[in-house]
């Protein structure tokens, strides 16, 4: 992997932890061994997976709730917040443990614990390990779960309870360690304990590529768009931690494999597709590597790493649509440190010169926090590429889009290249995108 010094807009990038005063205390984190982020994080919201008796139970918290506060003991299944709230994540209950739950927070916030979730899906034999949303069509849902099965969820119906999936994937063998879809939804990626990784259609089910690759044991993966492969995060079969990348088309070798260091944790891959940057955490580390992606060999340039005072217990990341412009910020962690209780933001920002000037360069048109489809219309083949929004500040000269009725086609004639749509974001207060309180690099 090359650690030349490229002339990359990103060169200088640094990350740095927000201060004492806005950092989230009193959090009581989970300690279960599970490789995932135990958080979640949109412009308003933190979703944090708690230690409690028997497990499963998570806490619902403001951005802005920055102050220092003990929080109040939670029970199996209960959310817990005093602030305002709108639809943000899902999970699995202890008491059924095939059960996944979808949660919705009411505009005007909870008074008091929530135990009743908005939708049950029950078709799982055994314990649900991993979920996914789809990432422009609206209400569709990926989870996976013990009993080696995908399952594709249509949550667009009135009932509460949902026992039929509307796709079930049975080709894995063995418990299926991470998954992922692509840009626009149509295809997903998995890595399996049988070491293989797999690229299907989630509509039917079918493989469309199969790795046999035995010098690499993959664990977490993602699309790389920018360069259409895929990259994953494994070990070696020395026990060494490995990057490798793999080309879209043919996965009997990877193009590329990195050793990184001897460390057991597993490496959590995280992507920008708009500036095509990198990240790679640890669990358990206690820094964070940062590459730029280009479509140049060997495609993965390391820019620099950042060290911290803590490991990481788990992570999550805010939309792009929820970084601060006006200070250059490109990326921001939630990062949950267990030796203190604490969740600690962590910004990576590009030093400029006139940071309150909107830099068009750093700042591409982003994805928006609107489905670009029904499900409806996915279920029926068609693809669409995100709804695009600009960070412009106040800007005006974006065309609104709107979702077209599922029996309306969409406005383009070649639905296997649709382009992506862009949104008039001026007055966008949703989710507090665009809202600059929360400066995450001031001291």
């Amino acid at each position: 992997m090359s650690q030349r010094d490229t002339c990359t807009r990103f060169r200088h990038m640094i990350g740095k932890a927000a201060v004492k005063g806005r950092c989230y205390h009193g959090l009581s984190v989970t300690r279960s061994v599970q490789n995932n982020h135990f958080c979640a994080v949109n412009p308003r919201f933190i979703a944090i997976v708690t230690e409690c008796m028997g497990g499963g139970a998570f806490i619902v918290i403001s951005v802005h709730q920055v102050r220092p506060r003990p929080l109040s003991d939670t029970t199996n299944g209960s959310l817990l917040t005093d602030d305002v709230g709108t639809l943000l994540t899902t999970a699995a209950s202890p008491p059924v443990l095939r059960t996944v739950k979808v949660w919705e927070i009411p505009q005007n916030g909870l008074k008091d614990h929530m135990t009743q979730p908005c939708k049950d899906l029950l078709a799982h034999g055994r314990r649900v390990a991993l979920i996914e949303w789809h990432p422009t069509a609206r209400d569709l849902l990926l989870s996976s779960a013990y009993d080696y099965k995908v399952f594709v969820w249509c949550l667009d119906t009135d009932v509460s309870v949902i026992q039929t999936p509307v796709c079930v994937i049975n080709t894995h063998q063995q418990l299926v360690l991470s998954l992922t879809f692509n840009r626009d939804g149509s295809l997903i990626a998995t890595t399996c304990k049988d070491k293989k990784i797999r690229v299907i259609e989630p509509r039917t089910g079918r493989v469309l590529q199969e790795s046999s690759s035995t010098s690499h044991s993959a664990c977490k993966i993602l699309f790389l768009w920018n360069v259409n492969m895929l990259l994953t995060t494994g070990k070696s079969i020395w026990n060494h931690r490995q990057i490798a990348l793999w080309n879209l088309e043919d996965l009997s070798e990877p193009v590329l494999v990195e050793d990184l260091d001897g460390g057991s944790g597993v490496i959590f891959p995280f992507y920008d597709p708009d500036t095509h940057l990198l990240y790679l955490a640890g669990k358990g580390d206690c820094n964070i590597r940062y590459y730029e992606v280009t479509d140049v060999k060997p495609h993965i340039n390391f820019l620099a790493e950042y060290h911290c005072q803590f490991p990481h217990r788990g992570m999550g990341i805010m939309p792009k649509r929820g970084l601060n412009v006006s200070v250059c910020e490109m990326f921001r962690f939630y990062r949950l440190v267990a030796v203190r209780d604490l969740l600690e933001p962590l910004s990576f920002c590009v030093p400029r010169k006139q940071s309150e000037v909107f830099h068009e360069d750093i700042y591409p048109l982003t994805a928006a926090n609107q489905p670009a489809l029904t499900a409806h219309q996915w279920l029926m083949g068609q693809n669409q590429g995100p709804v695009l929004m600009s960070l412009r500040p106040g800007v005006k000269d974006l065309q609104p889009c709107h979702i077209t009725p599922p029996d309306e086609p969409l406005p383009c004639q070649d639905t296997r290249h649709l382009h992506d749509i862009i949104v008039d974001t001026r007055e966008w207060t949703e989710d507090d995108t665009q809202s600059h309180d929360w400066i995450s690099s001031q001291t």
